[in-house]
């Protein structure tokens, strides 16, 4: 997609240019039959790299070298992003205290990982209208077996499901 609004040599429509010779260097600022004109005689491509910049600035380079260099840099920054899911733990008021252990120590994995975690006491028919602190010490129960450290990014509340809170790694 980004590879189809590269221009290059005739392709570039500026009448001006900021040129960069194919070894770095600033030319300066030319006329485009200039630009071009150097291009050929150095047997490269004409590639407009800022057509937003006034004047525009286009580089003299080999295009194919010039566009395995920009993917090249597109997977290395793909690879150095880390994408932070949002996992999900779901309690009741009832639920036993193995299952929280085990609940809790799949959560503490994915604190490790360092993905936010939603934690939620599921509420159905009269148990949504408990007393709040009785709730809010039901889902303290899972947290206090949670093994990694962690910070709640943001504090109980009413969700349509019951309560729910979020936590991430420290």
């Amino acid at each position: 997609m980004r590879n189809e609004r590269i221009r290059i040599n005739e392709w570039v429509r500026a009448k001006e240019l900021r040129v960069i010779g194919p070894d770095g260097e600033s030319i300066g600022v030319i006329t485009r039959e200039e630009a071009l004109e150097k291009a050929r005689e150095a047997d490269l491509d004409l590639i407009e790299i800022s057509p937003t910049a006034n004047p525009p600035i286009a580089k003299i380079a080999d295009y194919g070298k010039y566009q395995y260099e920009q993917n090249k840099k597109q997977k290395e920054m793909k690879a150095k992003s880390h994408s932070v899911e949002i996992k999900s733990v779901q309690v009741k008021v009832g639920t036993g205290e193995h299952d929280l252990a085990l609940k809790a120590k799949k959560a503490s994995e994915w604190l490790k990982d360092g993905h936010r975690i939603r934690v939620e006491l599921f509420l159905k028919g009269r148990s949504k209208y408990m007393d709040q602190k009785f709730l809010r010490e039901r889902l303290d129960r899972i947290l206090n077996l949670i093994t990694t450290d962690f910070k709640i990014a943001e504090e109980a509340k009413r969700s349509p499901k019951g309560l729910s809170m979020m936590i991430e790694k420290k």
